[in-house]
């Protein structure tokens, strides 16, 4: 036997008991994922990885699947003391093995991860761009919109355009993403019907903006205003490429 080989660790589905051991490898890696955000996971997929032998949580992915032809990997965290054991690996293919056979599968990868990812078949379609603000400048206008505070008899209409923005359904996870949220805004055009929304998370460290759906840039950055002008810290937003305008917009109001 080689004494010098590290014990295979078991892969465990994660249940609510884990929610504070995945908070903490969370952190342990600089991330921000809290009690809200991991609970919101866990209601809307499900979430494996590795025990060391003391009970810790030293790994992580988590698969959301949406209402058809779709399902999203994320989470995916090694805790740094255990890299090079392929635990990632491990996990992320449970995910995908967990998915139906006819679901594309999504993920957003970093640079480092980028290469394991791409010998796991996937390959890249888009990228997506991380903002950051640590002073936001308010706007000063309003628009020839009216945006009101989402109540229950929206669902239906958010749904549909979220369906029609992100390419796939996702009733469960929106819904408990409402949830979660800080703010939940809708948009009425002249006529009073939807035509955007946009939501915010508070986090532990950000004030996460998203996802924003509007029908052009301007709506947009009001949307974005009416969540993020009264936050006193700091904010976050991920913007697919493209989006010049609204990516324009939030380095005028002090992102980077």
């Amino acid at each position: 036997m080689d004494i010098l080989k590290k014990p295979k660790l078991e892969l465990v589905q994660f249940n609510n008991n884990d929610i504070q051991g995945l908070t903490d490898l969370s952190a342990s890696v600089g991330w921000d994922y809290d009690e809200y955000e991991i609970g919101t996971v866990l209601s809307s997929g499900i979430i494996f990885g590795h025990k060391n032998f003391d009970g810790k949580i030293v790994s992580s992915a988590a698969i959301i699947p949406y209402d058809t032809k779709l399902a999203s990997i994320g989470m995916v965290i090694v805790n740094k003391e255990f890299r090079g054991m392929g635990l990632g690996k491990d996990a992320t293919k449970k995910c995908i093995d967990f998915a139906s056979s006819n679901n594309s599968i999504m993920l957003i990868a970093t640079e480092e991860g980028r290469p394991l990812y791409e010998k796991m078949g996937f390959i890249t379609v888009d990228f997506v761009h991380k903002y950051l603000c640590d002073n936001y400048k308010p706007l000063n206008k309003s628009g020839g919109v009216t945006i009101e505070e989402f109540n229950g008899n929206d669902l239906k209409e958010i749904l549909k355009l979220d369906k029609d923005a992100f390419g796939d359904k996702r009733s469960k996870f929106l819904q408990n993403r409402i949830n979660q949220s800080e703010k939940c805004l809708v948009v009425r055009d002249n006529q009073a019907n939807i035509i955007g929304f946009g939501i915010s998370i508070l986090g532990p460290i950000n004030l996460m903006v998203g996802p924003i759906v509007a029908p052009d840039a301007q709506t947009a950055a009001l949307i974005f205003d009416r969540l993020a002008s009264r936050h006193q810290g700091k904010l976050r937003i991920d913007v697919p490429s493209g989006n010049e305008e609204f990516k324009f917009f939030l380095e005028q109001r002090g992102f980077k």
